[in-house]
């Protein structure tokens, strides 16, 4: 039985919370997750594969969640507010297999299940504005084409 998309989106976001603590060896995290979310061990390491990607381009990634949080400098958003919106920023501008408003609502779902309701409107509020960019980028890419 294929692994819902969902409970693999958890996986990822667990893996990567769990990059920004001095960790037990990785063979030790995997066979937890295996343990605790019931999944293969195939699950969590293509899991680990995203996490991987998200880490290459976590120095932009992580100038967008700056640029777009007005309300918190960087460095005072919490570990799970970021780490969801690590994976929200690289899902929106590097996965394009993923529907940019199914991206925000994934995180706002993990933000609910691992954060709090405020912080589900606060990666909602940053997601949406980086969103918003990039819809008037790509309106202005297209108008640009056709004139």
């Amino acid at each position: 039985m294929a692994l819902p998309v969902q409970k693999f989106r958890e996986i990822v976001f667990q893996i990567l919370y769990s990059t920004d603590f001095p960790s037990p060896e990785a063979e030790e995290t995997a066979l937890m997750l295996m343990a605790e979310l019931k999944v293969t061990k195939k699950s969590v390491l293509l899991a680990k594969e995203k996490v991987a990607e998200i880490k290459e381009k976590l120095v932009l990634i992580d100038e967008q969640i700056a640029l777009f949080s007005t309300e918190y400098s960087f460095d005072r958003i919490s570990r799970v507010e970021k780490n969801i919106l690590r994976l929200g920023v690289y899902e929106m501008l590097f996965d394009a297999s993923i529907p940019p408003l199914v991206v925000i609502a994934e995180a706002i779902r993990l933000t609910r299940k691992f954060g709090t309701p405020e912080s589900a409107q606060f990666v909602n509020a940053i997601l949406d504005r980086l969103y918003k960019k990039v819809q008037n980028e790509a309106a202005s890419v297209f108008s640009g084409a056709i004139s």
